[in-house]
């Protein structure tokens, strides 16, 4: 439904509101055919902005799906599935919404995935809190140059660092030490 149609829908069911408010008793014929002519002409904005059919079913996963009439939603679905798991708890087996075995995925199953790869991040001391200051790096003697390469830069961190990351984190080398610098108003 679009908007235009979703506002000529509402504009024609709010005239219809105004006409249930006004009825009574002692309504004149000419306004019962002016309801008459208002009420066709939303049905008619109704059946043009309803595009699908009617659901079939009262479940919300399958509107349109098979019918059972003596399922409590009518879904034929879902009380195939409900069945099959009265029927294993009756018989002590497996619920079968849950698979026994893992199920392997397109993406392999835990052990088939690769280790995790080493890197080294250079960090920088920024006067609060260690932040990385390059790209991680593969191979550490090449991080390390970058790291030297950084001190003698026109401006320095006041410390850096190495981290090695593999499953978790471990500092192997600190240059320098980190100390907090107050932050001087209008500094």
């Amino acid at each position: 439904m679009n908007h235009a149609q979703l506002n000529a829908l509402g504009r024609a069911l709010r005239v219809l509101g105004e006409h249930g408010e006004a009825l009574g008793s002692d309504t004149p014929d000419s306004r019962l055919h002016e309801l008459k002519g208002d009420l066709r002409r939303a049905m008619e904005l109704l059946e043009d902005t309803v595009t699908t059919a009617a659901p079939a079913t009262r479940c919300p996963e399958h509107p349109n799906g098979p019918v059972d009439a003596s399922a409590q939603d009518l879904c034929l679905l879902c009380e195939t599935r409900r069945r099959s798991a009265r029927r294993a708890r009756l018989s002590g087996g497996p619920v079968p919404d849950r698979p026994v075995d893992p199920v392997p995925s397109r993406y392999g199953m835990h052990g088939d995935r690769p280790q995790p790869q080493q890197r080294w991040l250079p960090e920088a001391w920024n006067g609060r809190g260690w932040e990385l200051c390059g790209a991680p790096r593969r191979d550490r003697r090449e991080a390390e140059l970058f790291l030297a390469a950084e001190r003698r830069s026109p401006r320095p961190a006041m410390a850096y660092r190495l981290v090695h990351e593999f499953t978790d984190y471990e500092v192997l080398r600190v240059w320098g030490e980190p100390r907090v610098v107050p932050v001087e108003p209008m500094g």
